[in-house]
Parts: C-alpha cells; structure tokens; sequence
C-alpha cells in the first residue's frame, strides 16, 4: 500500500504552480484560468464514470487519480485547500448523509 496521499499531491499541485509553464503542466492549466481548470476537471469526471462502468478496474483507478489531480488543481485555482474541504467533510459527519441533503435543498 503507497503510503502517499492526498496532502502530498496537494503540496506537489502546489510546487509545480511555482514552476514554468514550459516544464510545468500544472502552471500551464493554471495560467489558463479556473474556467479551463473546471472544464477539464468536467472531462476527467466524465471518463472516470464511463471507466466506472465499461472498463476495467485498472482503469477505473487511473482516471480516479486523473479526477482527484484536477480536482485539486481547481481547489489551487480558487485558494481553497484540502484543509478546508476536509474540514466540511467533517463538519458533515454530525448529521446523515440524508440528513445533510436535505438541509442543503432546504437552505440553498
């Protein structure tokens, strides 16, 4: 089992934000703004849910690294850090899963 995790890509995303853009495949989604930084966030999504259901588990695993990269490069994008989703992940493990939903429909 590797024992890297997600803080270590978090610091890694943000160690290459401070890199150039012609070594830097991180600055260069950056620099394109957090828009284009969604966007193919979106498209990893989409391939890990076909790759979830029509193809095999090594896969699966691949474009589930794909979608948590891009995901926190959209969190660098926006200054958001793993702390603090981590901090309303556990905010919401006060309540159920069904009670948090629907305080969010509720309230949102």
């Amino acid at each position: 089992m590797s024992t890297f995790t997600l803080h270590d890509l978090e610091k890694r995303v943000s160690e290459r934000a401070q890199a150039s853009p012609e070594v830097s495949y991180t600055r260069k989604l950056l620099d394109r703004g957090v828009a284009q930084c969604a966007k193919k966030l979106g498209e990893e999504a989409v391939e890990a849910a076909i790759a979830a259901i029509a193809e095999s588990r090594d896969r699966m695993v691949a474009e589930a690294a794909d979608v948590l990269y891009h995901l926190l490069v959209v969190l660098r994008a926006r200054g958001i850090t793993l702390d603090e989703v981590e901090a309303e992940l556990g905010a919401r493990t006060r309540q159920s899963g069904l009670d948090e939903k629907a305080a969010r429909k509720g309230g949102a």
